[in-house]
């Protein structure tokens, strides 16, 4: 499943960002890096990863502004959310931006595993039903 699949890892945290190169790396994945969300959308559009795993909190610009500007891109990767955030609102908001996964920090590398594996096996963002607003 690994051979030939592009991950882009937007995280500001250097540790953890490393951390999951290599994990994934190790997995047998191309991996690419961003520090900030103005990184990212500038990988996405010259790389064309096949997932995304984006920090909802980072400097400059952070992960919401980035799956606001993709939402409605039909060629758009899917995207993995990873964040320290609690707040149910925050998760119901990034499932609506169209999220495969979002991943409360700190968590287990399988968990993540599973959810890059579920997020490369989702139908293209065309082919996946719009979603609902969250409630206010």
């Amino acid at each position: 499943m690994a051979a030939n699949k592009t991950i882009l890892v937007v995280d500001d945290d250097y540790e953890l960002s490393d951390g999951l190169r290599t994990v994934l790396e190790r997995q047998g994945y191309r991996v690419l890096q961003a520090r900030d969300g103005q990184q990212g959308k500038q990988v996405i559009y010259n790389q064309r990863p096949d997932l995304v795993i984006l920090d909802m909190m980072m400097p400059k610009m952070g992960g919401y502004p980035v799956l606001e500007h993709f939402r409605d891109k039909g060629d758009a990767p899917p995207i993995i959310m990873i964040t320290a955030n609690e707040g149910s609102r925050h998760k119901a908001y990034a499932e609506y931006l169209g999220v495969v996964d979002y991943i409360r920090k700190p968590f287990a590398m399988e968990r993540l595993l599973e959810a890059v594996e579920k997020g490369l096996a989702a139908p293209p963002p065309e082919q996946q039903p719009n979603k609902k607003a969250p409630d206010a």
